[in-house]
């Protein structure tokens, strides 16, 4: 006769199983409505177990209360007992939850952190704490720059993926170029695999010299980057060593390549690109050298 196979109740599995089951629901449901099914699972709730991976993100966008939003993280963080892993957030609203995080960040790898109100100087401040970071998202947020992506790129050593997206009303009221930016990318975080920096305002120097010194890159995403003008024969030559490139066109709803580049003339871009070279250069920059380059990079 075979043996009665052992069944177990619910509320008799282990925390950490009850914890992966629990992932497969929303947040809220996780917070609220799992305590109070029985005590077990509400010891588990509030345990690390269920809070190593942190996705926020859909509820701080709706939330008008910005401590709020702050309360919750502080919670929720704290709960994970220095086991966070990934955390998805939107709209951080001052520099003080942003040191909060980096200061649980000991094993955090994935970090979301769109629309955030931080700073160069808080990020300079706590970068060197998340140094496991591998993925990092600071889509449209318009209190940081080069300072910050260069404090990233030192102290992160393992980062393949960055997402520095942006939307063109942003764009409106910043300096003329941001290849400050690219600067930073570039000199900083030469594993990069995968680069979004769509809508940012890059010029072709700044991005060509992400593609020198980032040898790893697989994919690069420049659409709405309407002053990068790639050499198709540049472009082939990095393609064939797998490197996929979007932009700086972007295909609409109906499923057409649109391109709403400005109208500059031959000249103003000579003009902007004798303006960035002398910027990289300093004291060895010389007119004809400008113009050799600019007619290298036109051939």
């Amino acid at each position: 006769m075979e043996e009665a196979v052992e069944m177990k109740c619910w509320d008799e599995l282990v925390p950490d199983v009850l914890g992966l089951i629990f992932s497969k629901l929303t947040f809220l449901e996780v917070l609220i409505v799992i305590p109070m099914v029985c005590k077990s699972w509400g010891k588990a709730v509030s345990g690390p177990y269920c809070w190593q991976e942190i996705d926020i993100k859909k509820w701080s966008l709706q939330c008008r209360r910005p401590e709020h939003v702050d309360r919750m993280l502080r919670m929720l963080i704290t709960r994970s007992s220095g086991c966070l892993r990934k955390l998805s957030v939107s709209s951080l609203s001052n520099d003080s939850i942003f040191s909060f995080i980096a200061d649980h960040a000991g094993f955090l790898q994935t970090l979301r952190l769109p629309r955030s109100k931080i700073s160069d100087c808080i990020v300079e401040q706590v970068a060197e704490k998340l140094s496991t970071i591998t993925y990092l998202d600071v889509s449209h947020c318009t209190n940081i720059g080069a300072r910050s992506l260069e404090a990233i790129g030192k102290n992160c050593k393992s980062l393949v993926e960055l997402r520095r997206v942006m939307k063109p009303a942003e764009m409106e009221h910043s300096k003329l170029f941001q290849d400050d930016e690219a600067h930073a990318i570039a000199t900083t975080m030469p594993k990069l695999k995968k680069l979004e920096v769509s809508n940012l305002l890059l010029t072709t120097v700044g991005v060509v010299e992400i593609l020198l010194n980032c040898q790893e890159l697989e994919f690069l995403d420049i659409r709405g980057c309407w002053y990068v003008m790639l050499d198709d024969k540049f472009l082939k030559e990095k393609c064939s060593f797998g490197l996929k490139v979007l932009g700086p066109d972007f295909i609409d709803c109906h499923g057409l390549v649109r391109n709403v580049r400005r109208e500059v003339s031959q000249r103003e871009a000579l003009w902007e690109f004798r303006r960035m070279l002398q910027g990289l250069m300093g004291s060895a920059y010389s007119d004809s050298t400008a113009y050799l380059a600019w007619g290298l990079m036109a051939v």
